[in-house]
């Protein structure tokens, strides 16, 4: 492992997060992973797990503290956590995806590389509405994308860079056999997203990454999507795609003048 190449993963014992901290242990980085959870990928060389309650502010700078002591600087950020205790999820859900995410910033101030990249995980409930969750979700991944921009602005001259990533309806580890297991939902994926498929966590990954690469060097305070295309389609289109299995209309060519 490189010590002076150290990625902090916020969130990263199930899912996505997994995804992340074996991509940049691939790398060769050395994996501070923050969450609630034991972490699997702890018994990897170089990836070192620290549990920690994230709705708990006291817990949050005690535990980050021992990760700046252990393993200096920070080269890369990632927030993928989220609330999912018990108790109000209105005051979990602002304290988890909020709160800990500011907090986190602001300490690691003067313990940044230079240069160094953030990137917090968004949603597309950010901007519209997802009936299967609770009004805390959207607003807390709302706010999320707003903060990022703030802090883009924030850490910009001290080298740093923070964007977002959305994912579309990911395969995850965790899910990977109900979701091959269920034909029609992947005949739906097939036919409204435009790339004919679900994303993989891996490919979320990848994103990441590259947005903490020196490939992306001059990228800062932006949203980036990864759904396959999805989102490109207006809601009563899609609607009727998934409904009848094709689309309504197709792209009609220009007329030639």
């Amino acid at each position: 492992m490189n010590p002076a190449l150290h990625t902090l993963v916020v969130g990263g014992t199930r899912g996505i997060g997994r995804a992340v901290v074996r991509h940049f242990h691939g790398q060769g980085h050395t994996v501070s992973v923050l969450g609630r959870r034991d972490a699997a990928e702890a018994k990897l060389t170089g990836v070192h797990a620290f549990k920690v309650d994230l709705g708990k502010a006291s817990s949050v700078k005690s535990v980050l503290a021992r990760v700046l002591k252990a393993h200096g600087s920070v080269a890369n950020v990632v927030f993928l956590q989220r609330f999912r205790g018990e108790g109000d999820a209105w005051q979990g859900e602002l304290a988890v995806s909020l709160t800990a995410t500011r907090d986190i910033l602001e300490q690691l101030r003067g313990h940044f590389a230079s240069p160094a990249a953030v990137v917090m995980v968004a949603s597309h409930a950010s901007h519209l509405v997802a009936a299967e969750q609770p009004p805390s979700y959207h607003v807390g991944k709302a706010a999320l994308v707003q903060l990022a921009r703030c802090y883009a602005v924030a850490l910009g001259p001290d080298g740093v860079r923070v964007n977002c990533v959305t994912p579309g309806a990911v395969l995850k580890e965790e899910s990977r056999d109900f979701y091959l297991g269920n034909a029609p939902l992947q005949e739906l994926f097939r036919r409204v997203t435009p790339l004919g498929r679900m994303d993989r966590a891996e490919e979320i990954a990848d994103v990441i990454a590259f947005l903490c690469s020196p490939q992306a060097s001059f990228v800062t305070g932006q949203n980036l999507p990864v759904d396959g295309g999805l989102s490109l389609h207006w809601q009563e289109s899609l609607a009727r795609l998934a409904a009848e299995g094709k689309p309504t209309t197709r792209p009609r060519p220009a007329r030639r003048s």
